[in-house]
């Protein structure tokens, strides 16, 4: 594969931490992968050559000083983190430090041991406190000078402090970032704990009133009941009109009365109505058993969701911040204000860090002056399409308050299963009838389309979808080629005027031979859509698909259980085969979430000189205090390099030092419930590209001929993920841009993650930063009111 010209690319070489020094503390509350944020800020300190220190208890730590609060760090003392939840560092609230004298003391102790760098992980109150020290820093070196604590020289030598701080909060209530570090995982919790309900809710004709967290911020309330299909949500940036009390019981009740056994609300527990008053748990309980008189019960989550190991996701996240942070402290200068590592997308951004905490402040300003469609677009784009995607879902239209459409739009699966699936099938459904559209549900891909297994899908046909894997229309690999003039047929006969498809590659080149066969059927002259859905994630116009979420937090689960299982033995290697055919990405990303020593694929290729080298690199680590080892191979990854030829020289060339054991995932990777992320994705784009679909219909309609006719490259698109925005892109645009003998994109953005893989697992690589640097602002979000539910995860 062709590599990028060097020339224009910058590498972070250039960027020495020797004669730095750099703490990392954790503050506030903690969230699950502030683990994984600690470890990537030590180990990339120590790879560029700073001091790093471990700061214990928060700002406690840095106010009472000593060996044990201020710690210098070392590679292993980050060893076997990732994979815990909490923070092993610490984290605690400090009034002391909110004291002039409180800040007096921790600077004389950071000076004391030349630290001029903090990386702070923690909330906005965190972030605010850090950014008041940096602003006094100068000052209190004044004073510890009079003080005679520390001399002149000191003062000139410490004369500024570098702050980066990176969110760590489970509530997502931190302004300028799609994600902060701990809500994926907290979303885990959340929705292992509502599909567990649901099957005795079920059981038991019950209605459940969750509460889950969210004093300030309904994220994880909106999101969790996006993800498994509530019937209500409760959340403080949305609080329900007057009358809500009648309306929910209307919609509970025709729930049931439509063959429902069960009934979820959700409450985040700052809900509150529009007169700033709480809503409570128990109150919509009482609500509900008086009204209906369902048998209800109300279910507390609490401090579940802070708990448990961090989602791939948020390992992937916090890593990738942690690296950034570093990289950030060495590039700072004494004018840079203090800034916070962001997700905007799928990129990694810097903003300044007190425009990120004004905005997060004026959101619960608004609220409390009941400005709450301003407090919503405050949130963010995220949180706002979020809203906008659950009200087009949550709230069945009448008959009578239905656009009036005579449009047709079938929707069917390709090629193997993906987590997520059955959640994009639901909201297409959904959305589409809301649209006014008739909805027709394909069985068994293209195969079942030209044997004519269409038939007509319901509002309550897709209830309960959006938390079952696998695909429950079925899917089949057949391509439409063979079998135009029947498919064309069944168009015909059914009327179809659009089609959703959703699925991998298969998917992609399907919609390419029905572009082709539009010069020959005008029946595929008719709006297209395809959304990618293939846990290889090997699709091309998309950093992400529908299901590689879940396989990632099955290979990452599985590597986490396999690693204990050598716990208090002799050293061991693990040597694991994934899925992904010659896509890279589960061995990839799977590695730099379960911290692999080496992950092996076809778009890096190796030769037996690699394979010797990380062995040797291996044996070199073992040789010390790190005690397992994990090594991923991507099934297609070389044909010679088989699993067994990798599990058999790691073997031999490791005898005396470590043993070896090999494992191969297989399906198991393709089964399981979607992840929240899966499902919340799944959802939302669906929902856009149904909307796309209806605006493309009516542009395309002819009125005198009474059809649609569409046959221009931009009515046949794939909907996919670039880098911070969801984009439609004609397929016919796309092939230059994939590699179809092996079924892959010919560049593949998380190629760049690889380098922060080997840097964490202490080999010396070259790391692209030209996507780094740039500090950019917080952007508004006060664009005009749109109909489609776009944007990131």
């Amino acid at each position: 594969m062709a590599q990028p010209d060097n020339q224009s690319k910058r590498f972070f070489e250039s960027l020495s931490g020797a004669g730095k020094s750099i703490a990392v503390l954790t503050s506030g509350g903690d969230a699950q992968g502030m683990n994984a944020a600690v470890r990537a800020v030590v180990r990339m300190g120590i790879y560029v050559g700073a001091k790093v220190y471990f700061i214990r208890e928060g700002y406690q730590g840095m106010v009472d000083g000593g060996e044990e609060n201020i710690k210098e760090a070392s590679w292993e003392s980050v060893s076997s983190m990732l994979q815990m939840g909490g923070t092993v560092i610490g984290s605690a609230r400090c009034k002391e430090f909110r004291s002039h004298e409180g800040r007096l003391k921790a600077a004389h102790n950071l000076v004391q041991r030349g630290i001029t760098n903090l990386c702070v992980i923690g909330g906005d109150g965190s972030l605010t406190g850090a950014n008041l020290f940096r602003e006094e820093w100068s000052g209190l070196l004044e004073e510890l000078v009079q003080q005679g604590l520390v001399d002149e020289d000191a003062v000139q030598k410490y004369s500024a402090l570098h702050i980066v701080g990176m969110v760590g909060s489970i509530d997502n209530d931190f302004c300028g970032t799609d994600m902060t570090i701990g809500t994926d995982s907290a979303l885990h919790r959340i929705i292992e704990v509502v599909d567990a309900i649901m099957t005795t809710a079920q059981s038991h004709q019950r209605t459940f009133v969750l509460e889950v967290m969210g004093r300030h911020c309904g994220y994880l309330a909106l999101v969790s009941a996006l993800a498994c299909g509530a019937d209500w949500v409760l959340i403080p940036e949305m609080p329900p009109e007057d009358g809500w009390e009648e309306k929910m019981c209307q919609k509970l009740s025709a729930n049931r009365a439509g063959m429902k056994r069960l009934n979820i609300i959700i409450v985040a527990e700052g809900a509150i109505d529009c007169n700033n008053k709480p809503i409570t748990t128990d109150h919509v309980k009482d609500l509900v058993v008086r009204c209906l008189g369902f048998d209800t019960r109300v279910t507390i989550l609490g401090h579940v969701q802070r708990g448990g190991t961090p989602s791939a996701f948020d390992r992937i996240l916090a890593s990738r911040m942690g690296v950034e942070a570093v990289i950030a402290l060495l590039e700072t200068t004494a004018n840079t204000p203090a800034c916070v590592v962001s997700l905007c997308g799928n990129q990694a951004v810097r903003l300044p860090l007190m425009e990120c905490v004004q905005m997060t402040q004026e959101v619960q300003k608004a609220m409390d002056e009941k400005k709450f469609e301003e407090a919503v677009k405050l949130r963010g784009r995220s949180f706002e399409n979020n809203l906008r995607t659950y009200k087009l879902l949550a709230h069945r239209k009448l008959e009578s308050e239905l656009p009036h459409s005579n449009f047709n739009i079938a929707v069917l699966n390709v090629g193997a299963p993906a987590a997520g699936m059955n959640a994009a099938v639901r909201s297409a459904v959904r959305v589409g009838i809301s649209e006014g559209h008739k909805m027709f549900a394909v069985n068994d891909g293209f195969e079942g389309f030209y044997k004519g297994q269409i038939k007509e899908i319901k509002w309550a046909d897709v209830g309960g979808w959006t938390g079952q894997g696998g695909s429950l229309l079925g899917t089949k690999r057949t391509l439409p080629a063979k079998h135009v003039e029947k498919i064309a047929e069944q168009m015909r006969a059914h009327n179809i005027n659009a089609l959703l498809v959703i699925g991998g590659f298969e998917a992609l080149e399907c919609l390419l031979q029905l572009y082709e066969a539009r010069s020959s059927y005008e029946e595929f002259c008719i709006p297209m859509c395809m959304l990618p859905a293939t846990i290889s994630n090997n699709v091309p116009g998309t950093d992400l698909s529908i299901g590689a979420d879940t396989a990632l937090n099955s290979i990452v689960e599985t590597c986490d259980r396999i690693k204990q299982s050598a716990s208090g033995t002799k050293r061991r290697v693990f040597i694991i085969e994934t899925m992904g055919g010659y896509c890279g990405y589960l061995a990839s990303v799977g590695g730099l979430a379960a911290g692999a020593d080496a992950a092996y694929i076809y778009e890096e290729p190796f030769d037996i000189r690699d394979l010797q080298s990380n062995v040797e690199h291996l044996t070199e680590k073992m040789k010390g205090a790190i005690q397992r080892g994990l090594v991923l191979r991507n099934e297609n990854s070389n044909e010679n390099y088989t699993t067994d030829f990798i599990y058999q020289l790691y073997s031999e060339e490791g005898r005396g030092v470590f043993d070896c054991r090999k494992n191969v995932l297989g399906h198991m990777q393709q089964g399981g419930a979607p992840s929240p992320f899966d499902r919340n994705f799944g959802t939302k784009i669906s929902a856009k590209a149904m909307l796309w679909l209806t605006k493309k219909m009516n542009e395309t309609f002819r009125q005198d001929e009474g059809r649609v006719f569409a046959n221009t490259e931009d009515t046949c698109c794939l909907l996919g993920m670039r880098r911070r925005a969801l984009v439609f892109q004609p397929v016919v645009q796309l092939k230059d841009e994939t590699d179809f003998v092996h079924r892959i994109p010919k560049e593949q953005w998380w190629l760049k993650l690889r380098p922060l893989m080997k840097i964490l697992a202490k080999y010396k690589t070259s790391y692209d930063v030209s996507d780094s640097g740039q500090l950019e602002h917080v952007v508004r979000n006060i664009r005009p009111k749109e109909s489609d539910p776009s944007g990131a995860m």
